[in-house]
């Protein structure tokens, strides 16, 4: 199952942007083994529309995925064995390609929102959406090496 991040804004070279691609690299590597992968970062840039006009890009970003997971602080936070149980049945259901979406500064449009498979939460503070990048990605990582049996995650 491929995975797809649509986010609003880009990101920069610099420690965020090496701290995605490095887990992106890694949720391939390992991802591969259980079905999973490869992940792609698409990202979108609203002029003057707000969360509205966010949406409308993510949907064009994410349009021909079978899944949709839409992070926002209103989500369920789950922990990461539950995450890599979500994420291993969409693949088990024959889902061949998940999203994920991140918002802008005012989050995901509530039209969006509802149409999600899962809205997670990453916890209880607000990230910026590059470190909220970065965690996704090393959260894919950790999922896949859960559903591989690595040692990476620990309990």
């Amino acid at each position: 199952m491929k995975v797809r991040i649509a986010a609003v804004g880009r990101i920069r070279s610099g420690p965020e942007a090496d701290l995605v691609a490095d887990y992106l690299q890694r949720f391939d590597k390992t991802g591969r083994s259980q079905g999973l992968g490869p992940a792609t970062l698409r990202e979108v840039e609203a002029k003057k529309g707000g969360m509205a006009e966010e949406a409308l890009l993510l949907e064009k970003a994410i349009s021909g995925t079978d899944r949709l997971c839409v992070l926002d602080e209103r989500g369920k936070c789950l922990s990461s064995v539950e995450f890599a149980k979500a994420l291993g049945a969409w693949r088990d259901q024959g889902a061949s390609e998940a999203a994920f979406a991140i918002g802008g500064a005012d989050g995901v449009d509530p039209k969006l929102r509802a149409q999600a498979d899962l809205t997670l939460s990453l916890g209880a503070m607000v990230w910026p959406h590059k470190l909220a990048r970065a965690m996704l990605a090393e959260q894919l990582y950790r999922a896949a090496s859960i559903l591989a049996g690595t040692p990476y995650h620990r309990k």
